[in-house]
């Protein structure tokens, strides 16, 4: 990755309260290193985030509010006070070693396995509508063995169980902050609940939670302000997906949605919103005049993730489309990746056969640059 041709990546950036001083974001990445049992974070995870803490802003891993809310093995959750106490673990060193760092706040919805949620039962979702071909990376109640499983049929949550689940994500929110983070993130991207009730395929409800786009983005409206209350909106950020059908997410309307629920997040005050774009080789670009009318309704601090290179990203903030740029496996193999963009300095390549589980290896053994060995 070169050096970027302006300084722009690295001006500060008032983000709420916190001043920020680069415009390079950790992007949220499961790793699934979490103790068991209890899905607690460790002093291994504490080392992990604090190598990083040059990053402008840490987004942590997503992190379920609930047991409801877990759709993978060995997730890390924010809603025990032992779970309070090992993400305390990691405030702490991020924090001593001069860093900022949100908790993203996530329930997976449909996107589980029977194993996972409390006494068996199927995962909720907006509506019983299965999401096709998707696999979950669970331990096999069969033997044992860790393994991915089909997600199955999802129980459409009653119109009275809502209220609960956002009150979920408030005390969940209220734990984020007694552990020491700095804000919250709510993940409302990549197909999970929050995305799943935006969704027409996959909100196909007929009360107050569905139907009309504005009643689609009730239920993130409602999470908002549970979450704000607790953390305060200036303390706050969404992350949504719109151009993003991974994990059965096609609706020709989200474009559309997308733009209104930037409208509503403005008016509710959070700090941010985080657009993860779709990252694989041939993805389809995202429009300009998309950007510009996501601009015109959002006005406050903008993030964009999606295989960034240092110049796209330059270029996104230059043209005032953007303000801060998320980077994710090049952070994940970098620790020191501010300081390598700055300089033009290689970087290490990641090991994918490391991304999720296990322990050390290939997690917080990535070396900082070294002119003797590079």
């Amino acid at each position: 990755m070169n050096a970027p041709s302006s300084k722009t990546l690295f001006s500060p950036w008032r983000l709420g309260p916190l001043e920020l001083p680069n415009r390079l974001v950790m992007a949220p990445m499961t790793r699934s290193r979490s103790a068991q049992p209890g899905d607690v974070p460790t002093e291994l995870n504490a080392r992990y985030y604090a190598q990083r803490a040059s990053a402008g802003l840490i987004v942590t891993e997503a992190t379920q509010i609930s047991q409801e809310g877990q759709g993978y093995a060995w997730t890390p959750g924010i809603h025990t006070d032992a779970q309070r106490d090992g993400w305390r673990l990691v405030t702490d060193a991020v924090h001593a070693a001069g860093g900022r760092i949100f908790l993203q706040l996530w329930h997976v919805g449909r996107i589980s396995h029977p194993s996972l949620q409390p006494d068996g039962d199927a995962p909720v979702a907006p509506s019983a509508v299965p999401p096709k071909g998707v696999r979950v990376y669970v331990i096999d109640p069969a033997d044992g063995a860790p393994r991915f499983l089909d997600c199955g049929t999802p129980r459409a949550l009653e119109t009275g169980e809502i209220a609960r689940v956002v009150d979920d994500y408030r005390r969940a929110a209220a734990l984020a902050m007694a552990a020491g983070f700095d804000g919250v993130e709510l993940h409302g991207a990549n197909g999970y609940l929050i995305d799943q009730f935006l969704r027409a395929n996959s909100n196909q409800r007929t009360d107050a939670y569905g139907g009309a786009p504005e009643k689609r983005l009730r239920f993130l409206s409602e999470v908002v302000a549970a979450v704000s209350s607790e953390a305060g909106a200036e303390r706050v950020g969404v992350r949504l997906s719109p151009h993003v059908t991974l994990q059965d997410m096609e609706d020709p309307e989200m474009i559309g949605t997308s733009l209104l629920a930037a409208q509503a997040l403005h008016e509710a005050g959070v700090a941010y919103l985080h657009i993860a774009e779709a990252d694989w080789d041939d993805a389809p670009v995202v429009p300009l005049d998309y950007r510009q009318e996501l601009r015109r309704r959002f006005p406050r601090t903008i993030i964009v993730a999606g295989r960034y290179t240092a110049e796209r990203g330059e270029e996104l903030i230059r043209q005032e489309l953007a303000d801060l740029v998320t980077f994710g496996r090049p952070f994940l193999a970098n620790p020191d990746l501010p300081r390598r963009i700055a300089e033009g300095l290689p970087l290490n390549p990641p090991d994918p056969k490391t991304f999720f589980g296990g322990g050390a290896k290939g997690y917080d053994d990535y070396p900082f640059y070294s002119a003797a060995a590079g």
